[in-house]
């Protein structure tokens, strides 16, 4: 058996070789949805139907982009929560379009940023059309979405959607400033990734019970719900590129690093590493090679950086489930509920 406190020299060479683990069974919540599956399927429809409001000429880029295999986790969460909260009325039902059309706008641009060959099983919009087009269609969604926003007849709930989606994109700029700086900490990893995936999901969440007309500190509850879920997803995608396979993630897998994005199960061993060693990480990090990269993420598998990702992740879904207790007892609450306890079974199988 390998040693897992040789030193981070030993990388430089290639002379360590190690097996990772391989998470290669899909998470897919979509089995926690039956009992808003109806609310779903009206929600797929009324996506597609957003086409028409284009010019035909961009039409079947723009239906390319819509018409994915999507998990919609966030509009099952805005529904999960209107129904758990009262009723799913027509107003939730736009929130729950307006919301994931911001989530597809940020992945066109994500594959951009990327390089990203493959999501979802399916050819990029870059990998199809080239970078150019691409950024004009993630703004296009970008601009109809927030169009959508502006017929919710309460202006808060307007100005939180566009507020959400300056802090997804805010979040990818300080990701993206931050790639290759081995000065990023644990919680400025934390910060960005609240705001690059748990503003979305906290918005669906927040907004649905806002729109039922929950007293403030409900709505303060689904909100951290939200937020902590997000966070612990992200935490679990970002492990994935470490240990998944494209059949598992429906997306080019490995190209954190090979980007400078840093995550939490490499920061976890940069925490720990001393100045000399964070050099030579950093030598790896900036100009090694594949194998180099390899070795070194093979090595943070075997220095904890993975168990204590899960770890984190964990704490962050009993939060999530801790955050529900204000809301009445229900099927709908024992779904929502049933979320982060899935992932959690997933994810366990990590550590």
């Amino acid at each position: 058996m390998s040693d897992p406190t040789a030193p981070f020299s030993e990388l430089a060479s290639g002379s360590l070789h190690r097996a990772f683990p391989v998470l290669s069974q899909k998470l897919d919540l979509r089995s926690q949805f039956g009992a808003i599956r109806a609310d779903l399927d009206t929600i797929e429809e009324r996506i597609k139907f957003q086409v028409q409001e284009f010019d035909p000429g961009i039409a079947g880029y723009i239906s390319y982009a819509l018409e994915s295999s999507g998990k919609r986790i966030r509009p099952a969460l805005v529904l999960l929560t209107a129904r758990a909260t009262g009723e799913a009325t027509p107003h939730h039902l736009d929130l729950a379009v307006v919301v994931e059309l911001v989530h597809l706008a940020t992945l066109v641009h994500d594959d951009i940023m990327d390089g990203a060959t493959k999501r979802r099983g399916r050819p990029t919009a870059v990998a199809k059309w080239g970078a150019e087009l691409s950024v004009l269609l993630g703004d296009c969604l970008f601009c109809h979405a927030l169009k959508l926003s502006c017929q919710f007849p309460d202006a808060a709930i307007s100005r939180k959607i566009a507020e959400a989606s300056n802090e997804v994109c805010s979040g990818e700029i300080l990701q993206t400033q931050r790639r290759f700086d081995l000065k990023l900490s644990i919680p400025e990893y934390i910060k960005i990734i609240s705001m690059k995936t748990g503003a979305l999901f906290r918005v669906s969440t927040e907004l649905s019970g806002a729109l039922n007309h929950l007293r403030p500190e409900e709505v303060t509850a689904l909100r951290n719900y939200g937020d902590h879920l997000g966070i612990a997803y992200q935490i679990y995608d970002d492990c994935l590129d470490l240990v998944g396979t494209e059949g598992s993630t429906g997306k080019t897998v490995g190209t954190d690093l090979a980007k400078g994005k840093l995550t939490l199960p490499l920061l976890h061993i940069l925490a720990q590493a001393n100045e000399p060693e964070r050099e030579r990480l950093h030598e790896i990090i900036l100009h090694g090679t594949q194998e180099n990269r390899t070795e070194l993420l093979a090595q943070v598998v075997e220095r904890g950086g993975l168990k204590n990702a899960v770890r984190r992740i964990q704490g962050y879904l009993d939060q999530a489930v801790a955050a529900l207790q204000v809301l009445p007892k229900s099927k709908y609450r024992d779904t929502l509920e049933s979320l982060p306890r899935a992932v959690g079974e997933h994810v366990a199988k990590l550590g």
